[in-house]
């Protein structure tokens, strides 16, 4: 009796190691396959990683949005290593393409006021909530906005706020 259970467990183990390695197979060539799909690459073909058209930003702003908001909301990412890997692409490329619905900063030029205003008032409400930059992002990235630079976002815009309503 004790044969026969020895010689049962060692025909599972096959069988076992049959199924993994078909699973691993499988799964070795459904990872190839999909890096055959790639999502379009947010990159802007210009000289320059700002927008020419961005004209408004002080410098000292430009700075921080470069460094923190800029590879989510402007036509012009500096991609990570992992991009060149599905699935990663994918929700990197969802993530750009729902920051640039919301704020596009390659576009700020092209804003109406009441259009500038309501962004101003999302990037306040943001910055005070901590939700920008995301989470998941940072997790990667050592991007997140310091005390000062929330201050120096904050101040400016404040003062774009007042500069909008007096023209």
């Amino acid at each position: 009796m004790l044969e026969w259970f020895n010689n049962f467990n060692f025909v599972l183990l096959i069988s076992f190691t049959k199924n993994m390695k078909k699973a691993l197979l499988i799964g070795l060539s459904i990872f190839i396959l999909i890096q055959l799909i790639r999502p379009k690459m947010n990159i802007d073909n210009s000289n320059s990683l700002i927008d020419k058209n961005v004209t408004e930003f002080p410098v000292d702003i430009n700075k921080v949005l470069v460094n923190s908001c800029f590879d989510c909301h402007s036509n012009n990412t500096k991609y990570p290593w992992y991009n060149q890997l599905a699935p990663f692409s994918w929700i990197i490329a969802q993530h750009i393409n729902e920051g640039k619905e919301h704020l596009n900063f390659s576009k700020w030029n092209t804003y109406n006021t009441n259009q500038k205003n309501h962004l101003l008032d999302e990037i306040e409400a943001v910055i005070k909530d901590n939700k920008m930059p995301l989470k998941s992002y940072l997790l990667m990235h050592d991007v997140a906005l310091k005390k000062e630079e929330k201050e120096l976002v904050l101040n400016w815009v404040q003062q774009t706020k007042s500069r909008l309503k007096n023209e």
